[in-house]
């Protein structure tokens, strides 16, 4: 008969190395190892490495593998990163939208309080240190170009609205997004209202 101290040995054992072979900067749920173990001894295993300080608890549910660096300590992981393991195992797909998605292609350098994700999965929020990350369920439309880059000139273009998309910040797409990516965003025109048509289409010409 297996002895059970040695069963739950091999699920702390097993949990751990999935961890690591992600590798430092990895954020996780439990969910992640729901097939090695039942949600209760998944959390048991999990608690042990974070009172370590092995890995960590940013909130309820999401745990990280921190980067360290030799003068600041453990990094910040990304909002990217914790957003897509609140998505879990069931790979819904991701969107950045709002003031986010203008940041992250520099059309903004305000820096978001919240990091807001359109999902075809279920909404949900979780607040990690001074940021909170928001998973917010959407129509297909929204989701249509999710995943490539037109998604994400679309919502930062949303965000911004028609009257602050300057030439300035036209030239600045430009020179930032290769050319090749930027002939691309004509497939995302269905996907985008308008008023936005005649600007992906002078990008993506501009990479012709």
């Amino acid at each position: 008969m297996e002895n059970p101290g040695s069963r739950h040995r091999s699920i702390d054992s097993r949990i751990l190395r999935r961890i690591a072979g992600r590798g430092r900067g990895a954020v996780f749920a439990p969910a992640d190892f729901l097939d090695l173990g039942s949600r209760q001894a998944v959390d048991l295993v999990l608690h042990r490495p974070a009172k370590k300080g092995t890995v960590r608890r940013l909130a309820r549910g999401v745990y990280d593998y921190p980067k360290r660096h030799p003068a600041l300590g453990a990094l910040s992981p990304t909002a990217e990163a914790i957003a897509r393991a609140l998505a879990g195992r069931d790979r819904t797909r991701l969107q950045p939208a709002g003031a986010y998605a203008a940041n992250v292609l520099g059309l903004s350098e305000q820096v978001p309080a919240r990091a807001v994700f359109l999902t075809d999965g279920p909404s949900r929020t979780v607040k990690i240190g001074p940021t909170t990350i928001e998973l917010r369920r959407t129509t297909p439309r929204n989701m249509a170009a999710a995943g490539r880059l037109g998604g994400l000139v679309i919502q930062a273009l949303r965000e911004l609205g028609r009257e602050h998309v300057t030439a300035d910040r036209i030239a600045h797409l430009r020179r930032t997004l290769p050319a090749e990516e930027r002939r691309g965003l004509l497939k995302g025109l269905e996907a985008a209202p308008a008023w936005m048509h005649s600007i992906l289409r002078e990008l993506a010409e501009e990479g012709a």
